[in-house]
């Protein structure tokens, strides 16, 4: 609502299976290496393959299942990157602290596949932009790392005027493991995501145009959206390929706007998985 981890990110909006399948793949690329040497392409391209089922909507009791292939492009610039963590701008980096400007985008859902929201507006992809603060807690090992993140987004429609939906804000902690080589790499993440009031009336909202019976109008509030359980896991299996697959787990029990009409689940579980193929990396190095 995490291009993981973000993966990310949804990152945690509609549609996020796919969106954290995208981001991670990125990520996949380009396991973490603590050292800060030039040791990686300083860009590389190629393709990108992805499926995943997921939630339509947080709270939806349909599901929907998406796969594409799409290009990948992977930037190492020291301020301008986009890499395992998205597409971003370095403002602050340190050993222990990096502030960047972070892009998300999540995909659209038709509201006539989705029986609950039937006869309503469709909901149009949201592209998410602000900054995120990461922090590292603790170093167990040459090859891992715990990171506390929280980011800050402005979602904005593509279509219906660009219009600005609020903000976002998905506080997490990340666990990053892998062997030091680039063979694996693997990551766990526990986090809560947040909505105000204009995003959750994206959602949730019930105009008196579009009730029913079944469906009475309904005006969303801000507040938490769900808390959110991810493991992700890549694997490189020969120099240009790599495949990777998430599953993740949102709980929406306490979430502020569970007696909307819209809400159906108070649980949500989504997984995916796909390939990176690198067709050419430069010659040239990267310094982390």
């Amino acid at each position: 609502m995490r291009l993981p981890p973000l993966p990310s990110s949804f990152s945690a909006l509609i549609k996020a299976g796919l969106c954290s399948c995208v981001a991670f793949a990125a990520q996949a690329a380009e396991p973490p290496e603590p050292a800060r040497e030039p040791s990686l392409p300083l860009w590389e391209v190629g393709l990108l393959g992805a499926a995943a089922a997921t939630p339509a909507y947080p709270g939806a009791d349909d599901r929907s299942s998406r796969a594409l292939v799409l290009p990948l492009v992977i930037y190492r610039g020291k301020i301008v990157r986009a890499d395992r963590s998205g597409v971003n701008a370095r403002l602050i980096n340190s050993d222990r602290v990096e502030l960047d400007l972070g892009f998300a985008l999540s995909l659209p859902a038709r509201s006539d596949d989705v029986a609950a929201r039937r006869g309503m507006p469709d909901l149009n992809s949201l592209l998410e932009f602000g900054p995120r603060l990461k922090v590292l807690l603790a170093r167990p090992s040459a090859t891992s790392q715990v990171r506390l993140e929280l980011p800050v987004r402005v979602p904005v429609e593509l279509g219906n005027g660009f219009r600005r939906h609020g903000l976002v804000a998905e506080p997490r902690v990340l666990v990053e493991t892998g062997d030091g080589n680039g063979t694996w790499y693997a990551d766990a993440s526990v986090g809560a995501v947040f909505g105000n009031a204009d995003l959750n009336a994206y959602f949730y909202d019930v105009a008196p145009q579009y009730a029913t019976a079944a469906r009475p109008a309904y005006q969303a509030s801000g507040g938490l959206m769900m808390t959110r359980l991810g493991v992700s896991l890549s694997r490189r299996v020969s120099p240009d390929w790599r495949v990777f697959g998430f599953t993740r787990y949102d709980n929406l029990s306490h979430a502020a706007n569970r007696d909307s009409p819209l809400f159906r689940k108070r649980s949500g579980f989504s997984v995916g998985g796909g390939f990176t193929w690198t067709i050419h990396r430069s010659a040239a190095r990267a310094w982390e």
